[in-house]
């Protein structure tokens, strides 16, 4: 089974606004969780700056020998990156999901100040299910992947 080692959510400035451990053994001490936001946030920037093709949108994925780091940028400058075990399927379309619980739980809370750090009881839950159905999402078929979670149940 593939495993779901983290997610970490950056704001449009570069600050940690929300991180999650799903696997014990994949746990960074905060200080390593502020410090890999802070440099994917100018690694992305920087990447979409030097990019010879016009349009990129910064770096998606970083493959190494023991995790593979995914991001998904949504339109308000917002980073969700998800470390998984390599060569880990679907990432993409539970990313997808994650953001649209996020817009969901998150966005429209009216206790939530935006680019703030989240604190949100039923977007940790919603996550936590995500992530726990993310073995079911690889046996759907691609178009069923993102109806599986607590709205599309």
């Amino acid at each position: 089974m593939s495993l779901i080692y983290s997610l970490y959510v950056v704001n449009k400035s570069g600050g940690l606004i929300f991180s999650r451990d799903f696997e014990p053994s994949a746990k960074l001490d905060l200080n390593d969780t502020l410090r890999l936001a802070s440099i994917w946030h100018s690694l992305h920037a920087i990447a979409s700056q030097l990019s010879p093709v016009g349009g990129c949108g910064g770096i998606e994925l970083m493959q190494a020998e023991s995790f593979d780091l995914h991001c998904l940028q949504a339109p308000t400058g917002t980073k969700f990156l998800l470390m998984v075990e390599p060569q880990c399927p679907q990432v993409t379309a539970l990313l997808g999901r994650i953001y649209e619980l996020y817009s969901d739980y998150v966005m429209k809370n009216p206790f939530y100040e935006v680019e703030q750090v989240i604190k949100c009881e039923l977007f940790d839950e919603a996550v936590d299910l995500a992530v726990r159905r993310y073995p079911l999402m690889l046996l759907a078929a691609p178009q069923q992947a993102l109806m599986l979670g607590p709205l599309g149940s």
